[in-house]
């Protein structure tokens, strides 16, 4: 009995040890399989944090190199705009010389040489018959330069282009110029060179006045003309030695102007001009061309005679010059910028 009492004691104690044994095991599992479970889940939760990290460094790094782009851009633009701004600028500076050379060369084109207004060679001089008192108003004598035969856009632009205070004369419209009057409409002062019968002339403009002409036709064509160009004040005459050589002609044409408001400015091309006569019996003043420019085209002849009209309007106090949209003329005119600041140039309504 006492045997067995102790075998059952041994295998209690041994039962005893194995559940120590098996507890000690599954503490150590839970421990073991916590320090996974923790492991895992923290990992998971780093890897998570750091692909966080990464997209807002990533999201980061797209808008820094938006901002990159966008200031790249910019610049790119500002440099665009600034060589374009320097381009237009360039331009600009081509653009004054070349209004000197190809506009002044352009300018050349429909134009027909200055010595066909002229009717007698000797009348490139200042005729003697135009006496001007001297103007009080003005501490500079004045001078008015009329560039007749404007016809064409390109005209207009190389008379501009010099920045002096040329008084254009538009020829009437016709097939060869059918824009002269809307090329007026946009200039301030401007006349109307006007067509007149001439002794001897092979290149005749359409609706030329003549000297067989009524008084009807005559204030008709006035008319048309001051319907063409509304703001027209002066008006002279394009060739018209024979017109203005007759007395009755010019007294028609005179009071044809006179009813529409308009002065006659008489560019002489005859010494027998009955204008003055005309005028006289009328009343009314009698205003003429003192030079003719560039009778002769080449630059020297027509360098003397802007010398020629300054003279003339520092010993009368005043002078008219008529010239032509020729390249030399203008370009005379251009190198004469300095001489003409011994006068006052002015618009023709102004003297």
């Amino acid at each position: 009995m006492a045997k067995r009492k102790k075998i059952t004691t041994k295998k209690k104690s041994t039962s005893k040890i194995l559940s120590y044994i098996a507890w000690t095991l599954a503490i150590v599992a839970l421990i073991l399989s916590s320090v996974v479970t923790g492991y895992y889940f923290g990992y998971e939760a780093a890897k998570k944090e750091v692909a966080q990290l990464e997209k807002k460094e990533k999201e980061k790094r797209l808008g820094l190199l938006k901002e990159l782009e966008k200031t790249v851009t910019v610049d790119k633009k500002q440099a665009s705009v600034n060589k374009r701004l320097k381009e237009v600028l360039k331009k600009e500076v081509l653009k004054e010389k070349s209004s000197k050379q190809e506009v002044l060369k352009n300018a050349e084109k429909h134009y027909v040489s200055a010595s066909h207004e002229l009717e007698d060679v000797s009348l490139v001089n200042a005729p003697n018959i135009v006496k001007r008192k001297a103007n009080v108003s003005s501490s500079k004598p004045r001078l008015s330069i009329i560039i007749d035969d404007v016809g064409t856009k390109s005209q207009v632009e190389a008379i501009k282009s010099l920045r002096l205070p040329l008084t254009m004369s538009f020829l009437p419209p016709s097939k060869a110029r059918p824009h002269t009057s809307e090329l007026a409409s946009h200039e301030d002062n401007y006349m109307v060179h006007l067509p007149m019968e001439a002794q001897s002339f092979s290149a005749e403009e359409p609706d030329t006045l003549r000297i067989t002409d009524s008084q009807a036709t005559i204030s008709s064509r006035v008319k048309s003309i001051k319907k063409l160009f509304p703001r027209v004040k002066y008006i002279n005459n394009h060739t018209g030695s024979k017109f203005t050589a007759d007395e009755v002609a010019m007294n028609r044409l005179i009071y044809a102007l006179t009813k529409s408001s308009i002065y006659f400015v008489d560019s002489r091309t005859t010494a027998q001009t009955m204008a003055p006569k005309v005028l006289e019996n009328l009343g009314m003043k009698y205003v003429a061309r003192d030079v003719f420019l560039d009778h002769h085209m080449d630059k020297p002849y027509i360098l003397e005679q802007i010398k020629k009209a300054i003279k003339t309007a520092k010993d009368n106090g005043s002078a008219i010059a008529i010239g032509h949209p020729h390249k030399n003329t203008l370009q005379a005119l251009y190198e004469s910028k300095k001489l003409l600041k011994e006068v006052e140039l002015v618009y023709i309504h102004r003297l």
